[in-house]
């Protein structure tokens, strides 16, 4: 099983987990869309500095 560390009280929880049972933070959803687009930005502004 696959865990994440709660950064509010350093706890292991479960890697789908949205809310620590411990402490009740919230864990931040990551938009797969824009991950994907930042990335594809930052390949093209590296390659336009090479070249």
């Amino acid at each position: 099983m696959a865990t994440k560390e709660c950064p509010s009280c350093a706890m292991n929880v479960d890697d789908k987990s949205t809310v620590c049972p411990i402490c009740g933070y919230e864990f931040p959803e990551t938009n797969k869309g824009f991950v994907i687009v930042a990335i594809i930005l930052l390949i093209i502004s590296l390659l336009y500095f090479v070249f």
